[in-house]
């Protein structure tokens, strides 16, 4: 199969909420990426990448992020059709509103170093590299016979 070098673009965000040294996790139910993860998703037709991850945020959790710093991108490429995901991810300064039950999974604050320790979605551990600052690109390809493998830059 030929790749199509003009093949599509999926724009997708991810935000962590910082609350002293605890974070906000999403334990993700009914999708191949279950496990603890932070909230986020698809940017939508017309929608930019910092409103796509505040609406994100607000729709999963129910809170209202702001001053968000980009930390990074995770670049996945699709070796069949020739697609991307390009995923955008965010560290959020400041937020206000209560949280509530998301139809993704249960929402709730853990302590950093314990979700360090725990069983995360596939992935994140590699995510949290660029969201804690040690690299700033994640490159991986895949198709339907794998899962694909990080280069970092």
């Amino acid at each position: 199969m030929a790749i199509d070098r003009y093949a599509p673009a999926a724009l997708l965000n991810m935000c962590m909420v910082r609350n002293g040294t605890r974070v906000l996790v999403l334990d993700k139910v009914g999708s191949k990426w279950d496990g603890l993860t932070f909230p986020g998703g698809h940017a939508e037709p017309g929608e930019s990448l910092v409103g796509s991850a505040i609406r994100e945020v607000r729709e999963e959790t129910g809170l209202t992020v702001g001053k968000l710093k980009l930390c990074g991108i995770v670049h996945w490429f699709n070796r069949e059709d020739g697609s991307h995901w390009l995923v955008f991810l965010y560290e959020a300064g400041e937020f206000s509103g209560e949280l509530r039950y998301s139809r993704e999974g249960k929402v709730f604050w853990m302590e950093m170093e314990d979700f360090l320790r725990s069983e995360l979605a596939p992935g994140m551990r590699d995510y949290l590299k660029i969201f804690l600052g040690e690299q700033i690109e994640a490159y991986g390809e895949y198709d339907s016979s794998s899962t694909g493998v990080f280069r970092f830059y």
